[in-house]
């Protein structure tokens, strides 16, 4: 079949569409989900974000939101908002997953700080976080976004508590293991995407079909001959397929590094790491969506968001059945 042409939106073309929902976005990062509801017809009115380099770059590109700077753990959403119980109709959440990741490996950090970006916290229980928030506005829909390493190993104990909480709050919830790859990403990145309805609106929670094709890195950047993502030294692969993982971790390892001596491309040439410009692509970010700091800090942003086009591919369905919801009401 023809694929078609892989393209971004531009800021301002996203910032032209007309919201018809109103939602609220914890663990914000840079903005990558953010730009994905946008995409798909949502008022993102309020974001929270802890790291500070993340959160200038999510308030640079996103200046009419209110972005609250506090510990999640500081606050109490209702009085910090005004949302009334109820009203709000879709939360959106991505604790952070270090304790996570590596198939079910990370247990050794729970209960331990560790360092996230240009922070230091605990990040095992902030999934709790998330769960209070819901419990508190009781939105009509919420979506959280975790790794893989969630359902696996040490991990798998702490995965169930999660989804038994979430339901507990009242909602019908299912979860998937998604890849961007099947969404519209020329990136091979796995997501495990939780979505809830509201127990009292009687509807399933609804998720994206896997598109029909995928976008490859020879599509995308045609003068790259091979590249290495996030693999051992000599473990190149070549442009006919989706992209490795962008690791946000990748931008400093050097060529000579063992482990993770990822972010390199091949062209007739030249070998050379990414270029930010080249990483937007990959990732699904627009050309002109703004970052700051150096080159590693501009990489970490991208690394850790959930790619824009694969997360309006999760939101266009919810879309969908907030619609409904709202014309089975009237």
């Amino acid at each position: 079949m023809n694929k078609p042409e892989y393209i971004i939106p531009t800021m301002e073309e996203i910032a032209a569409i007309r919201p018809r929902h109103r939602a609220m976005s914890t663990f914000s990062g840079c903005g990558g989900s953010t730009l994905g509801y946008r995409m798909a017809g949502f008022d993102v009115f309020w974001a929270n974000e802890f790291v500070p380099a993340a959160r200038e770059v999510y308030q640079l590109n996103n200046p009419t939101t209110l972005v609250d700077a506090r510990d999640i753990r500081e606050i109490h959403i209702r009085e910090a908002t005004g949302i009334k119980i109820g009203d709000l109709e879709l939360l959106d959440g991505s604790p952070p997953c270090a304790a996570f990741s590596g198939s079910g490996k990370g247990a050794k950090l729970w209960g331990k700080e560790k360092s996230y970006s240009d922070k230091t916290q605990r990040v095992d229980d902030l999934f709790e976080e998330y769960i209070r928030f819901v419990d508190s506005l009781q939105p009509w829909v919420f979506v959280a976004e975790n790794v893989a390493g969630m359902m696996k190993g040490a991990a798998q104990g702490y995965f169930k508590q999660v989804l038994q909480k979430l339901r507990d709050c009242g909602y019908n919830v299912k979860v998937k293991l998604l890849g961007a790859h099947r969404l519209g990403v020329p990136q091979a990145r796995e997501r495990l995407i939780f979505v809830g309805v509201r127990n009292d609106f009687e509807r399933d929670p609804v998720f994206p079909l896997p598109m029909p094709y995928r976008y490859t890195v020879r599509e995308i950047l045609p003068y790259v001959k091979r590249l290495r993502l996030g693999g051992m030294p000599d473990k190149w692969r070549h442009p006919d397929r989706p992209s490795p993982t962008i690791f946000a971790s990748d931008a400093d390892k050097p060529e000579s590094a063992y482990f993770s001596a990822g972010g390199w491309i091949e062209t007739e040439n030249e070998r050379r790491k990414f270029t930010i410009e080249e990483l937007k692509i990959i990732c699904s970010f627009p050309a002109d969506f703004q970052l700051t700091g150096t080159y590693a800090q501009q990489w970490e942003r991208l690394g850790r968001a959930v790619p824009p086009l694969m997360m309006r591919a999760i939101a266009q369905p919810i879309a969908t059945l907030i619609d409904e919801i709202k014309e089975s009401r009237r």
